[in-house]
This record gives structure tokens, C-alpha cells and sequence, in this order.
């Protein structure tokens, strides 16, 4: 014997995916940005165990005598290779 499931059961069944559906959609809405929030937050937390150190701590230098300099920064020296080769003389062909 084949069995039909009926007209208000299956208008049931709609109605309680479509009200599963919409419920999920509003409350991903409202936790959404808790959730984006608590995420950053757990990769700032693991980038900041990472590089311990670097995480927005001033290092603390001795205090200057007047005058004093100081240079912070290596100037980037500019490289040039003499060997790039033989020069090869040629004659054009008509």
C-alpha cells in the first residue's frame, strides 16, 4: 500500500524549514559581529604570542647626553656589479 503524506502536513514541513531558516539568518545577524569581534581578538592574542615582543612595548633607552648622536637606521648601500660580463663586438650583416 503506498502511503501520501497530506496537504497540511507538508505545508507544515515548509513552514517549519522556512521558520528554521529565518530564525538562523536573524541571529547570525545579531551574534555576527560578537563573533567577528571574538575571532580578531583571539588572532590578535596568537599574532602578540608570535612575535612576544614586538607587540607595542616601548624599549626603554638610556637616557642621552646632549650632543650625542645617534643613527638608527643602516643606510642601504647601493651595489654595483663591475663583472657583468664580456663585451662581444659584432658586425651587422646586409
Amino acid at each position: 500500500m503506498l502511503q501520501f503524506a497530506s496537504a497540511t502536513g507538508f505545508v507544515r514541513m515548509i513552514l517549519i524549514i522556512a521558520l528554521i531558516y529565518f530564525g538562523i539568518k536573524i541571529l547570525t545577524r545579531l551574534f555576527a559581529p560578537f563573533l567577528i569581534k571574538f575571532v580578531a581578538k583571539k588572532a590578535e592574542q596568537r599574532f602578540g604570542e608570535q612575535f612576544g615582543g614586538f607587540q607595542g612595548k616601548p624599549k626603554q633607552e638610556a637616557p642621552k647626553k646632549e650632543g650625542e648622536v645617534t643613527i638608527d637606521k643602516i643606510p642601504k648601500t647601493k651595489t654595483s656589479n663591475k663583472n657583468v660580463g664580456d663585451y662581444v663586438d659584432y658586425e651587422e650583416i646586409d
